[in-house]
Parts: structure tokens; C-alpha cells; sequence
């Protein structure tokens, strides 16, 4: 593709392709394994992995194909609330510079830049936000970090007072990420065959924004989280992080975009225990790529739902929910609480740090879509930090595709 007046360099976009972008979503297919239920101290049976346990809950809805259902179970990262006390997990920071590549495989540049957009300049942003460090909020006596206190809003009625579960992180050495160019990358919307777009700085460096193709990118990334686990350089016991700059995915086309984030795990059934490596993949975003996120949101969303649901349902059973609605137009039967509430206009909470202004995400608490009613939550709430966001539950019973 060639845009006259930019050089002769395919995938060079402007910005307006960033108005094509809305959400979409990416998630593990359940894998079968047999689970503990209800109170299990110790979570999910038969694995090797983070701490976790498991919970109930009671709400009239339907499950994924339409059967009555009442009776619901849940699985939390860390230890129960009511023992109290503070766990502390690994959380390993994989920084992810992207290389975007010619069709031959050679480096690509943009008016005498190389298309190379570093996350390294990110990482320490990245440590000095209330993901990493700690800030004031109102679940908490004490300075905590974002995703405690997003558990400790929702364990308000259980937990002792000293309960905790926190995050160590530690930075990797920065891998690079190389993605080729398509020889069939189309020059107009929707940009199909293209295994990349980018949008480059004012001043014409990389990249104020890469549109990747995800099925090529995934492909290298997946092979970055496999090298670190032969590695031993992310293990069971860590939630561990891939972070990229800038980047959202789309899905064969800009028709089908954007992913700016997802939490996984990796696992190998052969062994048993079977082995778990949980994982965040997200991107920091300067202002002005995405609509209502920058900074941190991509990185507090999916680990808040990391935090309450460390397995993406990987048993069909623990963290499905009745099918819910929420105010951004999602329809989801899953407990992934950042869902609910991204992409609205006050999704973001920001919170000045270290000098600098940060925007993690407003998220769900488990009671809106448990169902609760009354909240049990911290000051009855539904959402937090922000505990305005959401007044009222999604309408219930919903069926598969919340058809009333």
C-alpha cells in the first residue's frame, strides 16, 4: 500500500483509522479438569499454579445453553479474606518492543525512521503507577496497590484487616517482537491481508499506534511467553506480564478490531499436577490512541480480572454467571469485571502518583455480576474505585445472548 505524500511504505495509515476501533474480546476455550467447588481452601484441584480459592454463589439465570440455573461457583487469586494476613505474588514484567518488518523480512522505515517502537521508555511509568505501587484508596487504611484494594472493596464484609494480596513485580530484559509485512496488504479500509498498519509520530518516528493482524502477532508473542517458561524466567507461582506500546489487534480486518489486552494462562496437560502459568498480555496507550483509556487501563483492566478470575472459566464451572448487560452494550456470562465498564466516558479513575497522572480502570465489583442484592461490597457498592458508576443491577433473569 502507498499513501502519496507519506513514502512508499506499506501499512503507513493516518489516525482517523482509530475511529474504526471498538472493543472485542479474547478468551481461553474451557479445557475439561476436575475442580473443587464451593469453599475449597485451596481452589481449583489438580494444579500447579497461584494461589487461589474457590466460592459460591445463589442467583436465578441461565447458563450457556439456556438450562435453569441457581446455584453458581467462583475462584479468586489468593487466600481466603478470612484468614487474613498478606500474599504476595511474583509478577514479572516482560517489556515487548515491536519491530515491524518489510515483506522480505527486513527492517521497515517511515521517511528515515525505523519502525521500531520501544515499550522500554514505558516500563518505568508502568512500575510507578498504582498498579505496581501503592496509592491511597478508600478500601484500604494503609497506601495499596489498585488490584488489592479493587479486592479488598469486594471482601469488605469478610476479610480480616490485614488482609492483602499484593504484587512484586521485576522487569525481564526487553525481547523484540518482529512483524512481517503481507505481500497482499490492501491499500484501503478495511486494510484486509495486512499483518500490520501503523500510525506514525507528528514527527514522523514510530509509532503513535500499530494495528496488528492478531493471528500473526499472537503467533510471535505466544512464542515470547513459551521462551520465558523453557526459560524458567516466568513460573506457576507468578502472574506475569507481556506489555507492548501502543498496540491494538484486529482480527483479519479493521472490521473486526480492537484487542488491547487479554489475561491467559499457559498450561500442559501431560503433567500432573497439571502446571498453570498465568499471564497478562496488555499494551500501555499514550493519550489520544484509544477513546476513554491511556496509560495503565489496558494493564489494570486485565488484572483486575486476573484477580477474579485467574482461569478464564477453564472448567465451564467456576466464574460463569447469569448472563448480564451492561451499561456499555456487552453481553457476557463470565465474571471478567473490567468488561462491564470499558470504553465508557468515566471508565478511567485517574489518580496522580510519582508526578504523573494515572488512569486505571474503573471495573465491576463481583456483586453486580453475582447478582447481589443488596451490595455486600464496601459502602454497598457495585463498582470501584469510582462506586458511582453503577447504581443498578443488569435486568435478570437474561437467556444466552440476554434475550429477556
Amino acid at each position: 500500500m502507498t499513501v502519496s505524500g507519506f513514502g512508499q511504505v506499506p501499512g503507513r495509515v493516518d489516525r482517523s483509522v482509530l475511529t474504526h476501533a471498538r472493543n472485542l474480546h479474547f478468551q481461553q476455550t474451557p479445557h475439561d479438569l476436575t475442580n473443587g467447588r464451593a469453599h475449597a481452601r485451596h481452589g481449583i484441584f489438580g494444579i500447579d499454579s497461584i494461589p487461589n480459592f474457590n466460592g459460591q454463589f445463589f442467583a436465578d439465570g441461565f447458563d450457556a445453553i439456556g438450562n435453569p440455573n441457581r446455584h453458581w461457583y467462583n475462584n479468586t487469586v489468593g487466600n481466603p479474606p478470612q484468614m487474613g494476613r498478606t500474599t504476595t505474588i511474583n509478577a514479572p514484567i516482560q517489556p515487548i518492543n515491536i519491530e515491524l518488518d518489510d515483506i522480505n523480512g527486513n527492517l521497515a522505515f517511515f521517511m528515515g525512521h525505523p519502525l521500531i517502537s520501544p515499550m522500554t521508555q514505558f516500563v518505568t511509568p508502568v512500575l510507578n503507577s498504582p498498579v505496581f505501587s501503592n496509592a491511597s484508596f478508600t478500601s484500604s487504611a494503609d497506601p495499596t496497590q489498585y488490584t488489592d484494594a479493587i479486592m479488598r472493596a469486594e471482601f469488605f464484609n469478610k476479610m480480616k484487616p490485614d488482609w492483602h494480596t499484593l504484587l512484586a513485580p521485576s522487569v525481564l530484559p526487553a525481547v523484540t517482537l518482529h512483524l512481517r509485512q503481507s505481500a497482499s496488504c490492501s491499500s484501503s479500509f478495511p486494510f484486509a491481508g495486512c499483518n500490520y498498519l501503523f500510525v506514525p509520530n507528528a514527527d514522523n518516528t514510530c509509532c503513535l499506534a500499530i494495528l496488528a493482524n492478531a493471528s500473526p502477532f499472537l503467533d510471535q508473542l505466544f512464542n515470547i511467553v513459551d521462551s520465558d517458561i523453557t526459560s524458567n524466567s516466568v513460573t506457576t507461582a507468578d502472574i506475569s506480564n507481556f506489555l507492548v506500546p501502543n498496540t491494538l489487534l484486529f482480527v483479519g480486518d479493521l472490521t473486526q478490531c480492537c484487542i488491547g489486552g487479554f489475561h491467559e494462562y499457559a498450561y500442559d496437560p501431560t503433567v500432573n499436577p497439571e502446571p498453570r502459568w498465568v499471564f497478562t498480555y496488555a499494551s500501555w496507550f499514550s493519550p489520544d490512541v484509544v477513546v476513554n483509556g491511556e496509560d495503565v487501563v489496558g494493564i489494570s483492566h486485565e488484572l483486575a480480572e486476573t484477580f477474579n478470575d485467574p482461569f478464564v472459566v477453564s472448567d465451564d464451572v467456576h466464574n460463569l454467571t447469569p448472563w448480564w448487560f451492561a451499561p456499555n452494550g456487552l453481553c457476557q456470562n463470565n465474571l471478567e469485571v473490567g468488561d462491564v465498564i470499558e470504553g465508557l466516558p468515566n471508565a478511567g479513575f485517574p489518580i496522580t502518583l510519582n508526578g504523573f497522572t494515572y488512569h486505571p480502570q474503573n471495573v465491576a465489583l463481583m456483586q453486580w455480576l453475582e447478582f447481589q442484592s443488596p451490595s455486600n461490597a464496601l459502602d454497598g457498592a457495585y463498582s470501584y474505585p469510582d462506586t458511582s458508576i453503577l447504581q443498578a443491577l443488569s435486568p435478570a433473569p437474561l437467556h444466552p445472548g440476554c434475550v429477556p
